[in-house]
C-alpha cells in the first residue's frame, strides 16, 4: 500500500493505492492520519480511488480514522469508491456514516459551508 498526502485549497488529499488490510497497512493509515490530525489538519479526504481491496481491518481502520478526526472537531470524507468499496459499506451500512464523494473538486468544495449547502 502506498499513502501521499497534498493540500488543496485547505483541504488534505490523502492519496491511497493497493490493498487496506489487517497489518502494517492499517498501521500506515492510522499513523498517516492522526499525523495529520497532529498537525492541526481538520480537513482530509480519502482518496481510495486506487485501493484495489479492503478487508473487515480495514473498514475498521476507515471508522478509527473517521472517529480520531471528529474527536478533534475535524471532519474525514472519501473519495473515489470503487464498486467492492461502494458495496462493501453500503452491506455493513456504513455508507451512511461517511460522506463520500465522486470526485475530487466536489470533495473539496464540500468543506465550503457555502458550497455545501
Amino acid at each position: 500500500m502506498k499513502i501521499s498526502t497534498r493540500e488543496v485549497e485547505g483541504v488534505i488529499i490523502v492519496d491511497i493505492s493497493g490493498q487496506i488490510t489487517l497489518g502494517d497497512e492499517t498501521g500506515r493509515l492510522r499513523s498517516a492520519v492522526g499525523d495529520l490530525v497532529n498537525q492541526g489538519k481538520k480537513k482530509i479526504v480519502l482518496n481510495l480511488g486506487d485501493v484495489s481491496y479492503i478487508d473487515s481491518s480495514g473498514v475498521g481502520e476507515l471508522v478509527g480514522s473517521y472517529t480520531t478526526v471528529r474527536n478533534q472537531g475535524g471532519e474525514l470524507k472519501l473519495l473515489n469508491l470503487n464498486k467492492k468499496v461502494h458495496d462493501l459499506l453500503q452491506i455493513t451500512k456504513l455508507y451512511t456514516i461517511f460522506d463520500i464523494k465522486d470526485n475530487e473538486f466536489t470533495a473539496v468544495k464540500s468543506f465550503d459551508w457555502f458550497f455545501a449547502k
